[in-house]
């Protein structure tokens, strides 16, 4: 049997921008990908603290350090500068080898730096 088990989490990032008028996803931070193993293209839930928004879509690497965490296209109209998200991945694996698995869970800092 395989399950779905928390992969990557960036815990209470910040929203840096909301870009409505781009084709679509989360750009980050590149640096903040690489910590919390996450790569361009995978699908990410993004769950917003402040305002209880749940939504899927997928990552474009942005300039490193930047601290850059942009919601485009239509995830723009979930979330508002300023507002905390939760970024989260989940993998698909045989039970067994998901009771062994330590998922990558990064905490950034103000500015979403490492």
């Amino acid at each position: 049997m395989r399950i779905e088990i928390l992969k990557s989490k960036i815990h209470r990032a910040t929203i840096t921008e909301a870009n409505l008028n781009y084709v679509g996803s989360l750009t980050l931070d590149a640096q903040l990908m690489e910590a919390a193993n996450l790569i361009e293209n995978e699908k990410v839930q993004i769950v917003n603290v402040n305002n209880g928004a749940r939504i899927e879509t997928y990552l474009i690497k942005g300039k490193p350090g930047s601290g850059v965490c942009c919601l485009n296209g239509p995830a723009a109209r979930q979330g508002a500068v300023g507002d905390t998200v939760i970024i989260i991945s989940y993998g698909s694996m045989q039970f067994e080898e998901a009771k062994k698995f330590k998922p990558s869970i990064v905490f950034p800092k103000e500015g979403n730096k490492l």
